[in-house]
């Protein structure tokens, strides 16, 4: 997907959340300033998170209540055993959504099926977002996404 703005990546977080059940997991990555941080704000809003969402980067992980639970994560500063003994698997397979930036860092402790986010920068609001799906339901969103995006995309 080719996102030329803030609204065109907060049009995908609306989509995302609005599909969103218990153990939802979404790994998003990109480097530093691509959108993770920005797109979890948008996302939390869809998900009926009151109040103001930032990174957790020296919490690791926050917790926000909205239509669902909402777990934000930030594993950059983590090694793999730090991050194993933080015991996602409760948070990946819990009641909530689990939002993971830097979840390439950990990706033998990500959960079987999870959706994947790479953000790239092309320019000051321009990006290219690339989904990709570790198992269902990802596989079928992917889908979905790339029948309601595909065309727009290949206009821009």
């Amino acid at each position: 997907m080719i996102s030329s703005s803030l609204e065109d990546t907060g049009q995908l977080a609306a989509w995302l959340a609005m599909r969103a059940e218990p153990g939802t997991v979404i790994g998003l990555d990109g480097d530093l300033g691509a959108g993770k941080t920005a797109f979890s704000k948008q996302f939390a809003q869809h998900l009926g998170v009151q109040g103001v969402v930032n990174s957790p980067t020296f919490t690791i992980i926050k917790e926000y209540e909205g239509r669902l639970p909402l777990y934000h994560m930030d594993v950059y500063r983590l090694s793999v055993d730090e991050a194993d003994e933080l015991g996602l698997d409760e948070y990946f397979f819990g009641e909530g959504v689990c939002l993971v930036e830097w979840s390439s860092l950990i990706t033998e402790l990500m959960p079987e099926q999870y959706l994947h986010i790479q953000l790239e920068t092309t320019g000051e609001s321009h990006r290219i977002i690339t989904l990709s799906s570790q198992g269902e339901p990802y596989g079928e969103w992917c889908r979905d996404l790339n029948e309601k995006w595909g065309s727009r995309n290949e206009q821009q």
